[in-house]
């Protein structure tokens, strides 16, 4: 018998159905972002931020509607990434706002949700801009509606057609961005959109997936209450993977999560394939080992003393608690040992290690505003694809004042901290470092991972490519020519400083023979060259 209305119950499967089918089709959908850079892409971005929903939909028994519902929305929010994976996380949000309510959803309440899931993650962006996800979730919506005015009872029928619609709805993106258009792509935020869908909706008509999502990311350590050493019953959190060279039936499942809970506690064991994953807190791991062995060989054995993590959480809380409140503090996201060394000279008071490469979480950036011990802090996000959830961390924050400068650049977030001025207010601040950063142009040169059209311009796998605030400036086979040319479309007599920030993969040699060139031609500004040492990108150059 069809289903015509979604519990709680099928709900947690359609979600996780949709969370994997999304992971499958990352790096697919990766693909389909305009600009061919190594970046943490849209895909990506979009899995992680699901995935850290899944994980905690998993790891509820039983539970009803309310409770799967604050599971989706917290575990996505918190895990939100990047500008697809904040606005994903709104969708979510504005979604399970409706359904929470009701033990079973049926097909009004199901568009009333959706219409809600699109008005929430429209006021979460400042500036929407059509042609992307936004648009196709309105699609989606808007067919949903149409179909509960049309009266329509079947919710399979109901589904398939909102899924039906809104890839239509995607496969017009390119007429609403020409950029789309010219790449020859469609939006891939609206694409991971649609793999979510139909991943949801295979569960919905039945189909048999496997399902299995581990309880929490690997590498899982429940944080350590500050208590007495005597509280901590089981001494050591021991981890390990078995990859089976025997079968591993329910049954064995189930024998070793008894024999665990036999010897400790915080018990997860996972099957995934011939791996399965193992987490325990005991007060002799040798024996988890040795059981473990029964099944077939061992890798990634990770043994902590708890009791010693808690004495240095002791030690750091007693120390952090010994230093006075200030009134402001700084934190930055930043790549790359030079850069993070410029950031700390400057009076940063917490560096979150990411940006380009991978962008950080919601919860990165809510670990970090209680980790500094600030009435008012400012948060550099220094890269565009973090300023929401930096935003979105602001709003969760609780007994601090956030405030979120959009940096765009790590040059800009650097000129952001220079011009603090400690003896004025907040808003004051905020005003004048506001207004410096639209008088900081970037630049920055890294490799094109496929071939594409761009604006007009050809891109082949392996070019080097200058990008700057309007988009791809050059493109060639020589990484200091693409360099200069990128300069050279920034600079001009207005200007004063140019800095150069050289990476990782670049030769302290070669970025002052960059340097001199551009000093020949730009004789009347001042030429600053400093060790970056960030990943993936070449050069990090600004123009003031």
């Amino acid at each position: 018998m069809a289903n015509t209305k979604i519990n709680a119950a099928l709900l947690s499967k359609m979600f996780i159905a949709g969370a994997k089918k999304l992971e499958v089709s990352k790096e697919w959908i990766n693909e389909l972002n305009v600009f061919p850079v190594p970046d943490g892409d849209t895909g990506t971005n979009m899995t992680l931020t699901i995935m850290s929903a899944a994980g905690e939909v998993t790891a509820l028994a039983n539970a009803d509607m309310k409770s799967v519902c604050k599971a989706i929305s917290s575990g996505s929010l918190r895990g939100a990434r990047g500008n697809s994976g904040v606005i994903l996380s709104q969708l979510l949000r504005g979604f399970t706002n409706v359904i929470r309510d009701y033990e079973e959803v049926t097909i009004p309440i199901l568009a009333d949700a959706m219409e809600k899931a699109v008005e929430t993650a429209y006021k979460a962006v400042m500036k929407p801009k059509e042609g992307t996800i936004l648009t196709v979730a309105r699609g989606g919506a808007e067919k949903g509606r149409a179909l509960v005015n049309e009266g329509v009872s079947d919710m399979a029928y109901f589904i398939g057609e909102v899924i039906k619609h809104s890839d239509e709805v995607l496969l017009k993106t390119p007429d609403l961005l020409p950029v789309l258009k010219q790449a020859g792509v469609v939006d891939s935020g609206g694409q991971g959109l649609m793999e979510i869908l139909k991943g949801a909706y295979d569960i919905f008509l039945g189909k048999e997936l496997d399902l299995t999502i581990s309880a929490k990311p690997s590498g899982l350590k429940p944080k350590l209450d500050v208590k007495a050493d005597m509280e901590i019953e089981f001494g050591y959190c021991t981890e390990l993977i078995i990859m089976l060279t025997k079968n591993f039936n329910i049954k064995h499942e189930l024998d070793l999560k008894a024999f665990l809970e036999s010897i400790g506690d915080s018990i997860v064991v996972v099957a995934d394939g011939d791996l399965v994953k193992v987490h325990v807190h005991t007060n002799d791991p040798g024996l988890a080992i040795q059981r473990a062995l029964k099944y077939g060989a061992l890798s990634d054995i990770k043994i902590d003393n708890l009791r010693l993590e808690h004495q240095e959480t002791l030690f750091k809380e007693a120390k952090k608690a010994e230093q006075p409140r200030k009134d402001v503090g700084f934190i930055a996201v930043s790549a790359g040992a030079g850069i993070n060394e410029i950031f700390k000279s400057l009076g940063v008071d917490y560096l979150i290690e990411g940006g380009q490469t991978m962008n950080p979480s919601t919860e990165d950036m809510l670990n970090a505003i209680n980790e500094v011990n600030a009435d008012n802090i400012y948060i550099f996000p220094n890269n565009k694809n973090i300023i929401l959830a930096a935003n979105q961390a602001a709003t969760l924050a609780k007994d601090k004042k956030v405030i979120v400068l959009p940096t765009t650049t790590v040059p800009q977030g650097i000129t952001a901290i220079i011009n603090f001025v400690p003896d004025l207010d907040i808003e004051e601040n905020t005003a004048n470092m506001s207004e410096e950063l639209a008088s900081v142009k970037t630049g920055q040169v890294t490799y094109a991972v496929r071939d594409t059209m761009i604006d007009d311009i050809a891109i082949k796998q392996g070019d080097f490519m200058g990008i700057n605030d309007d988009g791809i400036s050059s493109v060639g086979t020589d990484v200091k020519e693409v360099a200069y040319q990128m300069v050279a479309s920034m600079a001009n007599a207005d200007n004063e400083l140019i800095s150069i920030y050289y990476g990782e993969d670049i030769k302290e040699e070669e970025a002052k023979a960059l340097k001199e060139s551009i000093q020949k031609e730009f004789a009347q500004h001042d030429i600053e060259l400093q060790y970056g040492g960030q990943p993936i990108y070449y050069y990090i150059i600004s123009v003031e």
